[in-house]
């Protein structure tokens, strides 16, 4: 029964109940098939996943030997600036990927920490690969002849310099063992190299684990000529002479260590 007051136009205005069935509340696909919709998608997708991947790559920095993966080990290299020399074939490394063009150094928040407090758990320790320099004085032992004087060259090459290793191994101390290159006067210079040329480190010898990368037999003719010339330890009487390696044995450590 209609009332008196109600009219047909009334009835019509009033709302039913929708279904999702209906026409008008069914999933528009083809939006999401229009390549204008998707093709942005897709390349913002990809484009982030790339910028991930390169930065966990290439500019994620690297606190310490510890947290060296498995893959960049004898495949990539460090790039940082030394804050340590700690003996004559060892220092510490804060790594800096990218150097100066990702903004170490001139960034305000990319600076190289420079007190030890700050500098705590963030270096790599370094092991230079291939050479064994003469021992300081440790724990009571006296130190080798020529021994301050391989501290003093690598402190005076390394120091507060940007360096690039190239890692080979993690040793038993955490130490990355690497083969090491700095610029002096804009030439390259192979650190290990240079102390052996100098006379100032032998030929790593080791039963096992020892590390030149490629440059064993470089570094064996480096060493020979050296001896040649009977430049820094090598200077000495023959049979006064004592390596680095037969120091270490004498005193009751591991051949593999310090």
């Amino acid at each position: 029964m209609r009332w008196p007051w109600s009219s047909e136009s009334g009835d019509r205005d009033v709302k039913r109940p929708s279904s999702w069935a209906d026409p008008a509340n069914a999933i528009d696909w083809e939006h999401y098939r229009d390549p204008r919709n998707v093709v942005p998608v897709v390349i913002l997708t990809g484009a982030t996943l790339l910028l991930s991947t390169f930065y966990r790559s290439y500019l994620k920095r690297i606190p310490q030997a510890i947290n060296i993966g498995p893959t960049f080990w004898r495949r990539r290299s460090l790039f940082g600036r030394v804050t340590s020399v700690g003996d004559a074939d060892n220092f510490r490394l804060f790594h800096t990927p990218g150097g100066r063009l990702a903004g170490w150094e001139w960034l305000p928040w990319r600076k190289v920490p420079e007190t030890s407090k700050d500098l705590k758990e963030k270096t790599v320790h370094i092991r230079i690969a291939g050479i064994d320099a003469p021992e300081m004085a440790h724990f009571g032992r006296p130190s080798q002849p020529f021994s301050q004087e391989a501290y003093e060259l690598l402190k005076s090459y390394l120091l507060h310099r940007r360096v690039r290793a190239y890692v080979y191994k993690r040793d038993q101390y955490d130490r990355a063992v690497a083969t090491v290159y700095v610029r002096r006067w804009l030439l390259r210079k192979d650190v290990g190299l240079q102390m052996l040329e100098r006379g100032l480190a032998a030929v790593y010898e080791a039963k096992t684990g020892a590390e030149f990368g490629h440059l064993e037999a470089e570094y064996r003719s480096v060493e020979k000529r050296a001896k040649s010339k009977k430049v820094g330890m090598w200077s000495g009487k023959k049979k006064e002479f004592e390596s680095p390696r037969d120091y270490k044995a004498r005193h009751g450590q591991a051949t593999q260590s310090i």
